[in-house]
């Protein structure tokens, strides 16, 4: 008689379902708005949450339900084998027969119950061989005399084999191989179908529960984005000039407290800037009043100097040269009593232009007419005829004579004023004028800092004739005519100053 002892306990697996391979794809991070991150995040959050409880829950179910069919079929098996009783040696006469009363007593479902001695093969179905036993579970049968299972996908079909050995008993724990092996084979269909279904429910949950997730995302999104679009229009309206303008307080968070440092720096900042332009407007006053003040006391000192120079020739000549040194200063004073007056109307934005249609190379001509430089062999001229322009004749005027005269002082002669017309980079057609010397031209340093109010580029000259004002002064009335002014060195040596002026001035004029 041949047994199958009982394993104590104790069984073996041989899972021929090797693991799928998954391919990841990498994209390019795009960069989102703050709501789409926001809402990303949250989703991202509650997908790996649903997903891992999903998961777990698919995997728990899965086992259990496969592990209670495979242990019952296992059991089932090992049981009819041993109570069934085997003759060495093994004939195929027979043994059809005594494999199909194997089979139907399968358990959960019916088995397929195969059977192999050396040579002989046999099967209680219409194939004597299984092309579902794998060569694994045959050397796990052999070798393990309390046998061994297996879980095999097949065409799609699931497939829980068993191999049990069957011995001889030679003693209460000794046993001797018998070379007979019995194999069942048992489809999985049923526990495959429930595998599904739990599938489906676990992905069927894990959707509600992102759409679910969607509400508070698009809530906490707009907690957080409200404040900062506050921000940004508050940040923007104080660009614009709105220094009064604050953000509510809402709540007691981190955004809250962003806020409340946004008011009070919003705070410091307007009274800062309004304490600036206090000052700023009190300076501006100052220079005004005080130039105002001057005036008439200097008309009357420029009278008595007037006098005191025609009569310089008949005094001593240390009393005469005292009284051309006053003479002189006090006619610098009144220069730059005028150029002060005329800087504080651009400050006060109350410079206006009165143009009129004038003939441009003729305006120049009489403004070194009126400083007698018309004259001078230190000025040349390139002044074509026929060009007309829409101009203030006045600081038209200002403009020349400050360029040409401070080429004259800081520069070196000849002082070459050209003039021209051309196409500017908008397409219109500007009139061009430069005033060109031969000095030593403008020292790098100087250049961004040539139309600075009372900026010397020689830091050595401490004195000179002009007030300091003067290219500030043709800044500003460049720019009153809608034009632009720059200053630069010529390749051969020499300074440039190139003024351009829109010929429909009143239409550029800022």
């Amino acid at each position: 008689m041949i047994t199958v002892p009982r394993p104590g306990g104790r069984s073996g697996r041989a899972d021929g379902a090797g693991p799928a391979a998954h391919t990841r794809k990498r994209s390019r991070v795009r960069a989102f708005g703050l709501r789409t991150r926001l809402l990303a995040a949250f989703l991202l959050v509650a997908a790996v949450s649903a997903g891992t409880t999903s998961a777990l829950t698919y995997r728990e179910a899965r086992n259990a339900l496969l592990k209670t069919a495979q242990d019952m079929a296992v059991s089932t098996f090992r049981d009819e084998v041993e109570r069934t009783g085997w003759r060495l040696p093994v004939e195929e006469e027979g043994i059809e027969e005594i494999l199909r009363d194997l089979a139907r007593t399968g358990k959960p479902r019916p088995w397929v119950v195969f059977a192999e001695y050396g040579s002989v093969r046999a099967s209680s179905g219409e194939n004597p061989v299984s092309s579902v036993i794998t060569p694994e579970l045959r050397r796990a049968a052999t070798a393990d005399r309390y046998g061994s299972f297996q879980r095999v996908v097949k065409d799609g079909v699931p497939y829980l084999t068993i191999g049990m050995p069957t011995v001889f008993r030679t003693g209460p724990d000794s046993v001797l191989p018998s070379g007979l092996v019995l194999y069942a084979v048992m489809r999985l269909t049923d526990e495959q179908v429930n595998v599904d279904a739990l599938l489906v429910a676990a992905r069927n949950g894990a959707l509600p529960g992102l759409a679910v997730a969607l509400v508070p995302a698009l809530l906490a999104a707009r907690s957080v984005l409200r404040p900062v679009r506050e921000l940004r229009r508050a940040a923007r309206s104080m660009g614009s000039g709105r220094l009064d303008t604050r953000i509510p307080v809402r709540g007691r968070d981190e955004l809250a407290d962003l806020a409340d440092t946004f008011n009070e720096s919003a705070g410091h900042l307007e009274r800062s800037v309004g304490e600036l332009r206090d000052a700023e407007a009190r300076a501006r006053r100052f220079a005004s009043d005080v130039s105002h003040e001057l005036r008439t006391p200097l008309a009357g000192m420029l009278a008595v100097t007037e006098v005191l120079d025609e009569d310089a020739d008949r005094l001593d000549p240390d009393t005469a040269q005292a009284v051309r040194l006053i003479s002189a200063e006090t006619g610098k004073l009144a220069v730059l009593v005028e150029d002060l007056m005329e800087i504080s109307r651009f400050d006060a934005r109350a410079a206006e232009l009165n143009t009129d249609e004038i003939d441009v190379a003729e305006t120049i001509r009489k403004t070194l007419q009126a400083r007698h430089w018309a004259d001078d062999n230190r000025i040349r001229t390139e002044l074509p005829p026929g060009i007309r322009a829409r101009l203030d004749p006045r600081r038209f005027d200002v403009v020349i004579a400050n360029l040409v005269g401070n080429a004259l002082r800081h520069g070196g002669a000849p002082v070459t004023v050209r003039l021209r017309t051309e196409a500017s980079s908008s397409g219109t057609l500007a009139l061009v004028v430069e005033v060109a010397d031969h000095g030593p031209g403008i020292p790098a340093a100087a250049l961004p800092h040539i139309f600075d109010r009372f900026y010397k580029a020689d830091a050595a000259r401490t004195r000179s004739r002009g007030s300091g004002l003067g290219l500030a002064i043709t800044l500003e009335n460049v720019i009153l005519h809608g034009g632009t002014i720059r200053a630069g060195n010529l390749p051969g040596g020499g300074a440039v100053f190139t003024v351009g002026i829109p010929l429909r001035a009143e239409e550029a004029g800022r």
